[in-house]
């Protein structure tokens, strides 16, 4: 019964999602919402269509595959283009084939050891707030045994901003759900155990410090740790079990 009642709020999230990324197309396609225009702000868009903070970024980031919409950072999202175009250039991870999740995670690595340095150098007191926030709002759900999948993410995107390259946020938006592979293995429930929570949230705690504390070759070195590892984890499930 549990696992229904989780399967009906995801299956009720995605519907929320695709209503309003359908709403914000068919504005932008009809000219409600003209091109060069900037959309109402994430609170006007939670408030309008009575929904959460996280099903408007959901809604915004699938409009952004589309190439209709692009942020600018520290001015809102602006719509791109009136016509949908493509989606993510890059496919979901194969789920079946633990290989296929290996790879995305060292395309990430590629990306974001060099981002943790970035941020670690140029990040402003309030990225470093948020990304400490993030932090905190994983420990809260640890806590309390709620899923962590979105804060997970947040926190990496937290990390991007502070780069203060915006290509770094859409790299890992494009990503989508093969950014954080066990979002994939089964879809709207936490997979993971809390003691692996844990060991990941500590690995988090390093990156967050060095970040903050300035520390480009220890913020480098924290991710490279995170990401290394996490390949390793899933590279033991390849392994026959004795």
């Amino acid at each position: 019964m549990a696992e229904e009642a989780a399967e009906h709020r995801r299956e009720g999230r995605v519907s929320l999602v695709s209503k309003v990324s359908d709403d914000l197309r068919r504005r932008i396609v009809e000219g409600e919402l003209s091109v060069g225009e900037k959309l109402p702000s994430e609170a006007e868009l939670t408030r309008h269509y009575a929904v959460s903070r996280t099903v408007v970024r959901e809604a915004i980031a699938a409009l952004r595959y589309e190439n209709m919409v692009e942020p600018r950072q520290g001015a809102g999202v602006f719509v791109r283009n009136n016509r949908p175009a493509g989606g993510s250039p890059f496919p979901l991870a194969d789920t079946a084939r633990i290989s296929s999740i290996i790879e995305i995670l060292e395309l990430r690595a590629a990306v974001e050891i060099e981002a943790a340095a970035l941020a670690a150098q140029r990040r402003s007191p309030a990225q470093e707030e948020a990304i400490m926030e993030r932090y905190d709002d994983i420990n809260a759900l640890i806590a309390e045994g709620r899923p962590t999948l979105e804060a997970d993410r947040a926190f990496h995107l937290a990390i991007a901003d502070a780069t203060n390259n915006p290509r770094f946020r859409e790299f890992l938006e494009l990503l989508g759900p093969s950014a954080i592979p066990r979002a994939m293995l089964q879809p709207g429930r936490e997979t993971a155990t809390k003691e692996y929570l844990l060991q990941i949230q500590e690995e988090h705690r390093r990156i967050a410090e060095a970040v903050s504390a300035r520390d480009e070759d220890a913020a480098r070195q924290a991710m490279r740790v995170h990401l290394i590892g996490s390949q390793q984890r899933y590279r033991a499930r390849l392994r026959p079990q004795g």
